[in-house]
């Protein structure tokens, strides 16, 4: 892992100030980047802009998501479809933090708060709330289990979402750093530049962020 990150941020560094600009308007709160979890939470009352429910099978109020996103996940619907024949199904998408609070009380009074940490989200630390994730489904698996990742289509999801800007968020073997148990139907769009480089270096977002503000921080220093 050591390795990967080293190799990343070098590859980071060379893209020059004004990548590295983009990239800093990217991770900040409304960016494509933007990065939370327990550590980094969002605001109560913050909403995302120009929410749109995807032209998707199951699309609706409960599966809105930021435009640029509901775009790419038209994309890699349509390609699920016609590359592989698979019929994805969206499940949930932006939640409320009032929505996220609820969730995560009855799975808390279900199975216990530490239990509840790792499969749900306090409010204010969901990636849904950004308007950038969005939990799938297939035909026999919507209710969102481990199961989702061992059928064809969850495959097809791990090996191609990339392409269309996305990533499996959630994996098992990142839980020390993510704080989550393995997902395999929630996956959350970062745009395709940097969903590839995830991809490719099979990295959590977090590690990610972290390499992307240490090659800013390392070109301002020798700015000066």
């Amino acid at each position: 892992m050591a390795a990967k990150l080293l190799s990343l941020l070098l590859a980071l560094m060379a893209l020059g100030g004004g990548t590295l600009e983009r990239y800093a308007d990217e991770m900040s709160l409304g960016g494509n980047l933007f990065l939370v979890n327990r550590t980094y939470p969002v605001a109560r009352d913050y909403v995302p802009r120009d929410l749109t429910a995807p032209k998707v099978q199951g699309g609706g109020e409960a599966t809105m998501m930021r435009r640029e996103a509901a775009e790419a996940l038209e994309a890699l619907f349509a390609a699920a479809r016609d590359e592989a024949g698979y019929t994805l199904i969206a499940v949930s998408g932006y939640r409320s933090y009032g929505r996220q609070a609820a969730i995560h009380e009855r799975k808390v009074k279900a199975v216990g708060k530490k239990a509840a940490l790792r499969v749900s989200a306090p409010p204010g630390c969901s990636e849904h709330q950004l308007g950038l994730a969005m939990d799938l489904g297939c035909k026999g698996h919507t209710e969102l289990t481990a199961a989702f990742g061992k059928t064809p289509e969850g495959a097809w999801v791990r090996d191609n979402c990339w392409r269309f800007g996305f990533i499996v968020r959630y994996q098992a073997e990142w839980e020390p750093v993510t704080g989550y148990a393995d997902e395999p139907w929630h996956i959350r769009y970062v745009g395709r530049e940097h969903a590839q480089r995830i991809h490719e270096m099979e990295i959590p977002l977090e590690y990610y962020v972290a390499q992307l503000r240490e090659a800013q921080l390392t070109y301002l220093s020798e700015k000066e």
